[in-house]
């Protein structure tokens, strides 16, 4: 599944990220690698999600995050 799909609440490991170099290089320096544990905050109809990575809230389009591959 992506993380565009993922509910808040929950908790998703990541599995690949599918973006382009320099927004993928920006979120793996933010710390969102294969295997990083996601939580869900707020996933609300078709606008931006809030996210925690690593103790960081970050906020991100349905573009990037319809293109990041999670598991449960």
């Amino acid at each position: 599944m992506t993380l565009d799909q993922g509910v808040a609440g929950h908790t998703y490991i990541v599995e690949k990220l599918d973006l382009a170099p320099r927004i993928e290089k920006r979120l793996q320096a933010l710390g969102m690698i294969a295997s990083t544990p996601v939580d869900v905050l707020n996933n609300k109809n078709g606008g931006t999600m809030i996210i925690k990575v690593r103790n960081t809230r970050l906020a991100i389009g349905r573009g990037i995050s319809s293109r990041i591959v999670v598991r449960s």
